[in-house]
């Protein structure tokens, strides 16, 4: 019993309190971008977003933890922290093209499953630690999604009538 309570005190390498900031600020940069997606209606939203950008700095802290654990410590045992990437970015690229949907002949959420892959990045970066790409990034996506959508309404607008009398 006392080999459990021992082993849940487990000792980290970052401090807890980095630990606990960088999950926060994934969390709360994955909210700035699902609320985005949840202003405008869209189906993956705040908290598909929030768990995507926690589950990624998640995954990265860990990644980081185990590269300084005693328990892989063998000649054996060899930490490449690009997997780490690779897993997430797959991870989340699966989920993203869940969301989108092709019906009669158009394509919706494309958006969102970029933005997804978006936060899983951010997630990436906030668990390393990279905290202010992890914020530049967040900034620019607002930008893109907030600011650049009522730009792309009108260009579109523009641009229906002329397909519309093509067809």
């Amino acid at each position: 019993m006392q080999d459990i309570l021992d082993d849940f005190g487990h000792a980290t390498w970052l401090p807890f309190s980095v630990i606990a900031a960088r999950l926060a600020l994934a969390t709360v940069l994955g909210a700035v971008i699902g609320f985005e997606r949840e202003w405008r209606n869209q189906p993956a939203g705040l908290r598909t977003h929030i768990l995507v950008a926690l589950a990624a700095a998640c995954f990265t802290i860990i990644g980081i933890e185990i590269v300084h654990t005693t328990q892989f410590n063998d000649e054996g045992a060899r930490q490449d922290p690009l997997r780490l990437i690779e897993a997430v970015t797959a991870g989340v690229a699966f989920l993203a093209a869940g969301t989108i949907i092709v019906a009669r002949g158009r394509i919706k959420g494309l958006t969102t499953g970029a933005g997804l892959w978006l936060a899983g990045a951010i997630g990436l970066a906030a668990g390393l630690g990279f905290w202010q790409i992890a914020a530049f990034a967040t900034v620019l996506a607002v930008i893109v999604l907030g600011f650049l959508h009522p730009l792309e309404k009108v260009v579109l607008a523009e641009e229906r009538p002329r397909d519309e009398a093509d067809r």
